[in-house]
């Protein structure tokens, strides 16, 4: 075949690979450990034997003097050699067999097969001295031990129990896909092999077409040495090459030879930082068990006291946790200090603790929990170890039965907002709630029965508990139309307790000091009437709504209001019985709801759109604060669309209409555009109630956000995503932004494959906090797949 038409073109590395890999690998790697990604494609159990191929060099093959991983067929070997049950017997197989009984030398040729204690031996010829328990094979010889490592050569001189020998132009590829190359290699009894002029690589070599390619990064080494008890491979002169590029020297180099971790040096992470200058994170990875395990990092900056990082992993009978931690001694600029000076404070410890776990007792009982804390309120941002403005912990016991739940939890907030007391942050401990449901023997509803108790306690704030005891039956019936006809009743009885009423700024919050008691009740009938027919090519349904909710009047404001603020009306809680989020506020009159869903679908493609409106029948003033779109007796018209177009596009629109002059008063649009490499996604929303009360937990807003990754070329990519508030004093009156303050925003360059991920990313903060100030930031990460550095 002509070099022109042959499918594996031979040629130099493009310009463009080379400099990119010179850029991403300017530091210095570190020692090994273990986290594969993925096992490298391996030849099927069941395809033809086909001898291996050596290729011949060209410009994109290794160096004659260096070892070959790069041939393009290993195939199986065969294990058709006739079964032996003594540990001393060798089964063969041949085409043709020669002995010499005055020598004791066996000579088997063509097609040779031989095995011995799970171990198989492949080869053209063999020839097998049983005086002095040599054995010699030559010609594309492979040979299979119990763990499933298969070593290929063209010479191989064995003992007779084919553990221990010396091959010549080895390659060994290892159960995981994983391979060593050398000049000459030596196995021993153990299963050790030892390796002069060696290489060893997890990565594919070669391409899709099955022409043979460059590995993307390889190690070389003098020697190489593989203990197989130990599951780990050593190295003596070493160094790596990415992209065929060698890096630094990496003398003592060791790791893992498969997925299994090993203690070690992992990758590490290099930023240049705004606010700490250049940092270099080192972690120490220690496998403490098969099921514990510790990372240790150090960070060191040029601009800051270093800081210590550390992380507890543990998987148990019942579950698992994990636990981790920073810590630091620095000095602490205020979250409101917004000046460029440096702060003249005293240094004082600082930190981040956070845990997590769930634990399985039982197939009812589980528990889990979530734990976060931090000294100081900029802390995290400082650090860049997250961006969250509140801090929440959590414990939860839960039981599952047949038709009952249990739940006993609990949980607190660390606030780091600027303008937040901590003292008047909720304590809620214990929150219990039980529900169990039965079978109506009567009509063929079902009940359930619900009790909850609460408890939220404040340092310097309100305390209130809360207990309340419910019922509800509902009956679903289809009739002879194709209505789907729910009714609903319910009633529940609620006691509170609090104190300290007077502490809550928002006077809609507080409610009675001491005990108050309440009665609720509740009746509601909702009915769908489903129609379906034909629409180009796919099929539509269009669903009329009414419901119908009566509620006698309740005294809600006596009650403290904890759980059911921050409400707006959306499509979401358009047709709940109670509108209100949470159980402290119910809504109380009578109201009919209506509306409809309209569905189209045809292969690869479906529209979904909701859209409804209510009405008050009774003239009582509502609870619901101005802005929320159900001040009036008419509510707002909420509505939202999703489109689908297989998994290339998903569109979703969430809309609120003014019902007098249909103004937009809440406006969100999501968007995911692309495939999984090449993706955009947008996204905007914008609340508009048109109020300018600052009593409220949910205020006007509105912000865009954009990202997205597009493939430059094969494991390529460039990926980026930004942030914009557009809230101006117009729509929030306590902003300070003029209507256009980008957030952040951050673009990057990455490299994904089997074996190989890096990336390069620039991020810029625009807002300070305290010590957290504005400006650039830039990362780089590095991962290889079965090596920590």
């Amino acid at each position: 075949m002509s070099r022109a038409l042959s499918p594996c073109p031979s040629g130099a590395r493009s310009f463009w690979l080379a400099t990119a890999s010179a850029i991403a690998f300017t530091s210095v790697p570190a020692l090994a450990q273990a986290a594969p990604d993925r096992p490298a494609a391996e030849q099927k159990q069941g395809d033809p034997a086909v001898p291996p191929v050596v290729p011949t060099l060209s410009a994109d093959a290794p160096l004659p003097d260096g070892p070959n991983l790069q041939t393009p067929d290993v195939s199986p070997v065969p294990v058709d050699a006739p079964q032996v049950e003594g540990e001393d017997q060798i089964g063969f197989a041949a085409d043709n067999l020669h002995y010499d009984s005055e020598s004791d030398v066996v000579v088997a040729e063509g097609n040779v097969e031989m095995n011995r204690d799970a171990i198989a031996l492949r080869a053209d010829k063999v020839t097998w001295n049983r005086k002095s328990g040599q054995v010699v094979a030559e010609g594309d010889v492979a040979i299979r031990n119990p763990e499933g490592d298969t070593a290929y050569g063209e010479r191989v001189e064995l003992s007779d129990s084919l553990r221990d020998g010396v091959i010549d132009n080895l390659l060994v590829v290892l159960e995981n896909g994983a391979r060593m190359a050398a000049a000459r290699g030596e196995r021993f009894d153990n299963g050790d092999v030892v390796l002069e002029n060696g290489a060893y690589t997890p990565c594919p070599v070669v391409d899709p077409k099955g022409c043979p390619k460059k590995p993307t990064w390889q190690i070389r080494a003098v020697r190489v040495m593989y203990d197989q008890s130990k599951n780990k491979i050593k190295y003596k002169g070493a160094r790596v090459e990415i992209f065929g590029l060698p890096l630094i020297p990496l003398p003592g180099l060791s790791h893992p030879a498969s997925s299994e971790a090993g203690s070690g040096l992992l990758v590490p992470n290099v930023r240049l930082d705004r606010n700490n200058g250049f940092e270099i994170a080192l972690p120490y990875y220690l496998r403490l068990a098969p099921n514990r395990d510790l990372t240790v990092t150090p960070h060191v900056y040029t601009e800051a006291v270093p800081m210590v990082e550390g992380e507890f992993r543990a998987l148990t009978d019942f579950g698992s946790f994990r636990i981790n931690g920073y810590a630091t001694y620095s000095s602490v600029v205020p979250i409101n200090d917004t000046s460029a000076a440096p702060t003249t404070g005293t240094d004082e410890f600082r930190g981040y603790l956070e845990s997590a776990g769930k634990f399985q007792i039982d197939p009812r009982w589980s528990i889990s929990y979530s734990g976060r804390i931090t000294t100081d309120r900029t802390f995290m941002r400082r650090y860049d170890i997250s961006r969250d403005d509140r801090l929440r912990s959590t414990f939860e016991a839960e039981r599952i039965g047949n038709r009952s739940y249990l739940s006993i939890a609990g949980w607190a907030t660390q606030t780091l907002r600027a303008n937040d007391v901590q003292g008047q942050q909720p304590i809620a401990l214990p929150i219990i709630d039980y529900r169990q449901r039965f079978d109506d023997p009567w009509l063929g509803g079902q009940f359930e029965l619900q009790l909850n108790t609460l408890a939220i306690g404040r340092t310097a704030g309100q305390d209130t508990q809360r207990a309340f005891a419910g019922a509800r039956w509902d009956l679903r019936r289809l009739t002879a139309l194709g209505q789907e006809v729910t009714l609903t009743a319910l009633v529940r009885g609620d006691v509170y307790h609090s104190d300290e009423n007077l502490l809550t700024a928002i006077p809609g919050y507080r409610g009675r000091s001491g005990w108050q008691a309440r009665g609720i009740a509740a009746v509601a009938a909702d009915m769908r009437w489903p129609f379906v027919g034909e629409l180009m090519g796919g099929t539509q349904t269009l669903t009329p709504r009414v419901q119908i909710v009566a509620t006698p009047p309740i005294e809600n404001l006596d009650i403290p209001n904890e759980d059911s603020r921050a409400f707006d009306l959306e499509d979401s809680n358009l047709f709940a019985i109670n509108r209100f989020n949470g159980y402290d506020r119910f809504e109380d009159g009578a109201r009919i709801t209506y509306g409809f869903e309209w569905n189209y679908s045809r292969p690869g493609f479906s529209i979904d759109t909701v859209v409804g409106q209510s009405y008050r029948l009774s003239d009582k003033p509502t609870l619901f604060p101005d802005g929320t779109g159900l001040t009036s007796r008419t509510s707002d018209i909420v509505g939202r669309t999703t489109v689908a177009y297989r998994d290339f596009l998903r569109l979703t629109h969430r809309f609120r209409l003014d019902k007098d002059n249909l103004a937009v008063r809440r406006n969100e649009f999501d968007a995911t555009i692309g495939s999984q490499s090449t993706y955009a996604l947008v996204g905007y929303s914008r609340l508009n109630r048109d109020i300018t009360s600052l009593a409220e937990d949910l205020q006007d807003r509105e912000e865009v956000r954009v990202g997205g990754r597009v493939a430059v070329a094969r494991s390529w990519s460039i990926f980026g995503s930004a942030t914009v508030d557009l809230t101006g004093q117009s729509d929030d009156p306590a902003s300070t932004s003029d209507g256009w303050q980008p957030i952040r925003h951050r673009l990057g360059l990455a490299y994904d494959d089997d074996c190989l991920s890096l990336a390069v990313t620039w991020r810029r903060d625009y807002i300070d906090s305290g010590d957290a100030k504005s400006g650039n930031s830039f990362l780089f990460r590095v991962a290889f797949r079965n090596l920590g550095f």
